[in-house]
């Protein structure tokens, strides 16, 4: 018999998985070493667009070394090859070829032209050196109006056009409200604004890699991706690989904020190069490498309207977004903003909504997901004209959201755009973080220091957000044409001595699954949480997934892990009765016991473990085994909120922002393990601050990145970060069985536009309305010597 089990669901457990990554002691891709193993390295275009005139390897073929080097004409003589994009958002939509190495054009600067193949990455960089290409220059396309300007250069001269697709949404038309544009025209408040979302790099601790190994009767790759499933089928696809025949690891992964969901030029060219030469080879980019051509984030023009009563009442909100999709289509980077587009309405009951968004090919890198996807960019942009709307109306921003939020009775509440909101309680978290901020108190003190005419002004930030996330119902999924399904897969395989292995298909890259997943299971079956060992990331061993992103794994896998957990013990309930000589039906489960109800007859879950293996006295017809399989897709999506608030102190002298309170109140719904939910809103926190503060890519008139290192794209150290106050509210999910929500993203989701919203408060005495991201200081002391928004 064993002691009994107490709940694990809810309990801060230390991650399993951190002792080995703490101290190194794990594999990632980069330490793989096999017999016989070649290093890839990657010649890459210096020029952001220009034509292949010729390129000449033969003297890199004869440095130490050298095995061989190819072009796009040894790789694909045929120019079949593309990188697939599983998100068409419209039928007319245009998708130029993304090659794995460019033949006659490139179009971005870093995009790859030759690959040489070497015994050692040292000779294989070096041997780079030697080849010589003929580039002839062409126009360079730089900046979303610029490139949709009459005239202006084409990124690809075939498609005679650097329009990729208008996606448009209207509520008057889809019937889930008013006409936005009759709104607007017959409201007595207007606003006005434009918002611009710069260019971020996911900047993950360790940078892509993959390795290739060809000599066994499957092809296995490794790679430091996000998505090894979606990697798997969509390598098969693109190459015609037999699919049985390709078997695709994500080992440790070190971070990937979205930046590690792409289907890579690199990983294809590894595996053609692995098949050609019959020997395992692979390829790891530098952190120049990483930050010039591993996929960008955000980078969109937001023209956003919003129109209201005198008394705060909105009454319309129109969206035009121009959306900077680089050179080429990513994976799922034309459908970005439009999950987004399901968000600007946030929290707020608005009657009427508009949104039009245009995507644009420029020369530079392409954009794809970067944590939040979407949902970061309009929660700023309707965070921010909130303000906009309160400073017009004189009324103090709290006040303003509180007249239009949906109230906690109003749930399910079904939005302008279409979604139905399952359950929230926007006044409960805000309630808790106006008392930690101490809103009240600091406002005064934000008018004293107006009033004495301090040289540093304090500005009060606010941020009441939701988001959808989950993703998500297949069918609605299958609405806005997305390439893939929603579903995730789980198995929970009980071993003979009672021990427990679950296999997921969401495949983590930092989330702490096997510690979360331990105790779901734990609680579930009622056996010990060291017992359970969870398996993910091999495309083998865990055969079906949709892997992690869009903070979905807990909210689907988690609930997937659930199901298969459920058949376990329904299972085991039928050979329990037959062991006990009573009726399923009689018997009661918890906590890893089976009791006949109202005896103290009973057996553990351990002891039918071992009998279903013993097969010596089982029912007619039952087979010997309880493991169990389950797929499940959400019936919704889950919607997170929260209330993040912030106090900024602004230099007025020098322009320089310090934090200097941040306190948020997330509701997450029903929460698995508190320590690992702090852990994702610590880390949230940093990347949308940083946003708001530090973060930049930049190009020169040439299309070359000018923030390629650490030097040049600054991101935020602890010392740059304030201590935060986190809190929650708990308002379970009413559409899966644990309530929960998701975390991964709210943080990033909600940071930044409390942080703006803090800076301009600041200094909108100064005339000030609008300081374009990252707030650095010489933007910050420009506004200010304006007096008004640069």
């Amino acid at each position: 018999m064993t002691a009994t089990i107490e709940p694990e669901v809810g309990k801060a457990r230390t991650r399993k998985e951190d002792g080995r990554l703490i101290t190194g002691r794990t594999r990632w891709t980069d330490n793989m070493t096999l017999p016989g193993l070649l290093h890839l390295a990657v010649l890459r275009s210096p020029l952001a667009h220009a034509r292949i005139n010729s390129i000449d390897t033969s003297a890199a073929k004869e440095k130490p070394g050298v095995v061989a080097v190819y072009t796009a004409t040894d790789l694909d003589p045929g120019g079949s090859i593309g990188m697939p994009c599983a998100w068409p958002i419209t039928p007319d939509m245009k998708t130029p070829r993304r090659p794995v190495l460019a033949a006659d054009q490139v179009n971005f600067a870093g995009e790859g032209v030759a690959v040489v193949v070497a015994r050692s990455k040292a000779q294989a960089l070096d041997a780079l050196e030697a080849i010589e290409v003929d580039y002839e220059d062409l126009p360079v396309v730089l900046g979303l109006e610029n490139a949709l300007a009459e005239g202006a250069p084409l990124v690809h001269e075939e498609l005679g056009t650097n329009r990729n697709a208008l996606w448009v949404f209207d509520s008057g038309e889809a019937g889930s409200g008013g006409n936005a544009e009759e709104a607007i025209s017959s409201a007595e408040i207007v606003v006005k604004r434009r918002f611009r979302q710069q260019r971020l790099i996911p900047a993950f601790m360790e940078p892509r890699s993959c390795v290739v190994d060809p000599t066994g009767a499957q092809i296995v790759m490794w790679s430091a991706t996000q998505i090894p499933h979606i990697l798997k089928t969509m390598a098969a696809l693109t190459l015609g690989i037999p699919e049985h025949k390709l078997r695709v690891i994500a080992p440790d992964v070190g971070g990937g904020f979205g930046g590690k969901i792409g289907v890579l030029p690199e990983e294809t060219m590894a595996l053609l190069v692995a098949q050609k030469l019959g020997k395992p080879v692979k390829w790891t980019e530098t952190r120049s490498e990483c930050m010039q051509t591993a996929h960008h984030g955000r980078d969109q023009i937001q023209d956003i309207t919003i129109s209201a009563n005198r008394d705060g009442t909105v009454t319309g909100l129109k969206v035009e977004l121009l959306a900077d999709l680089g050179a080429y289509n990513g994976l799922v980077g034309p459908g970005v903003p439009i999950l987004g587009a399901f968000m600007f309405n946030a929290i707020y009951k608005i009657p009427a909504y508009h949104f039009a968004c245009t995507n644009v090919f420029t020369n530079t890198t392409l954009t794809d997901a970067y944590r939040g996807a979407g949902r970061p960019e309009a929660t700023f942009a309707i965070e921010r004209i909130m303000d906009e709307l309160a400073a017009e109306l004189g009324m103090d921003p709290m006040q303003l959201r509180e007249k239009n939020w949906i109230k906690h009775e109003e749930f399910p509440y079904t939005t302008v755009s279409t979604l139905t909101y399952d359950s929230g309680n926007y006044e409960a978290a805000t309630e808790k973080a106006m008392q930690l901020f101490d809103y009240e108190g600091l406002r005064r003190e934000q008018q004293e220091r107006r009033d004495r005419n301090d040289p540093v002004q304090l500005g009060i930030g606010i941020s009441t957000f939701t988001e959808m996330c989950g993703l998500a119902p297949s069918r609605v999924l299958g609405s806005l044409d997305y390439g893939a399904g929603g579903w995730e897969s789980a198995s929970v395989r009980m071993l003979p001595t009672g021990k427990v292995e679950v296999v997921t298909g969401a495949s983590a890259h930092g989330q702490g699954h096997e510690t979360a997943w331990s105790q779901i299971v734990a609680d579930q079956l009622g056996v010990p949480f060291e017992d359970v060992e969870v398996i993910h990331g091999d495309t083998q061993s865990s055969a079906k997934g949709l892997d992690t992103y869009g903070s979905r794994s807990l909210a689907v896998g988690g609930i997937a892990v659930v199901k298969a957990a459920e058949k376990v013990v329904a299972k085991a309930r039928t050979i329990a009765a037959h062991l006990m000589e009573c009726s399923p039906d009689d018997l009661e489960f918890e906590r890893g016991k089976f009791t006949v109800r109202g005896t103290d007859k009973s057996t553990t879950i351990q002891d039918v473990v071992f009998a279903t293996f013993m097969a010596h006295n089982l029912p007619d017809g039952v087979e010997p085994s309880l493991d169990s399989d389950a797929v499940y897709d959400p019936e919704n999506f889950s919607f997170p909120h929260g209330t993040h608030l912030c106090a900024a102190e602004v230099d007025t002298e020098t322009g320089r922002v310090t934090l200097r309170k941040y306190v948020c109140v997330d509701d997450v719904g029903a929460v698995v393990n508190p320590l690992i939910v702090e852990g994702q809103v610590h880390g949230g926190l940093a990347q949308g601050i940083a946003q708001a503060l530090f973060e930049e890519a930049t190009f020169d008139e040439g299309g070359t990145l000018t923030t390629g290192t650490f030097v040049d794209y600054l991101l935020p150290s602890a010392a740059d970060l304030p201590s935060f106050t986190t809190e929650r509210t708990e308002t379970p999910s009413t559409t899966n069985p644990l309530g929960v929500k998701g975390v991964g993203e709210a943080g990033t989701i909600a940071s930044t536009p409390a942080v703006v919203n803090a800076v301009i408060d600041a200094v909108r005495h100064m005339g000030v309305n609008d300081i374009e991201m990252p707030c650095s200081p010489m933007r910050v002391w420009s506004a200010i010597q304006a007096g008004g928004a640069q």
